[in-house]
C-alpha cells in the first residue's frame, strides 16, 4: 500500500479484504440514510462495511459511484487508482510475516 501512508489506512487487513472483493467485480452499495435519522450505510455481498473504511475509499478516490439501483441505493465500484491501492496492498501483506499479520488484524 505504498499509494499513502499505512498509518493512514483504517483497518488494513479489513480495507484489503473489502478491496479485494471489489476487484472480483462486486458493487458495494451505499444506502443513505440522512433522512431517518440515521447515518449512511454501506453494503458488500450483504454484509455490513465499516463506515470508516467506506468514507476513506470514496474520500480518497478508490472507489466511484456507478449509479443507483432501483430502490435508491448508490452502487460503488473500484476505480483505476483504487486497483492499484490494492495490487500494493496486496505486495505489501505478502512481504509481512505470520506475526505481523496476526498484529495488524488484531490491532487494525
Amino acid at each position: 500500500m505504498n499509494a499513502s501512508p499505512t498509518h493512514l489506512i483504517p483497518d488494513r487487513a479489513q480495507t484489503l479484504v473489502v478491496l479485494r472483493l471489489l476487484r472480483q467485480r462486486r458493487s458495494m452499495l451505499m444506502l443513505r440514510g440522512d433522512d431517518d435519522g440515521y447515518g449512511s450505510r454501506w453494503l458488500l455481498d450483504g454484509q455490513q462495511i465499516q463506515p470508516v473504511i467506506a468514507k476513506y475509499l470514496m474520500d480518497a478516490g478508490f472507489i466511484a459511484d456507478t449509479g443507483a439501483t432501483e430502490l435508491g441505493a448508490r452502487k460503488l465500484a473500484l476505480t483505476e487508482s483504487g486497483t492499484r491501492l490494492l495490487e500494493n496492498g496486496q505486495l505489501w501483506w505478502e512481504s509481512l510475516g505470520l506475526l505481523q499479520r496476526l498484529k495488524i488484524m488484531i490491532l487494525g
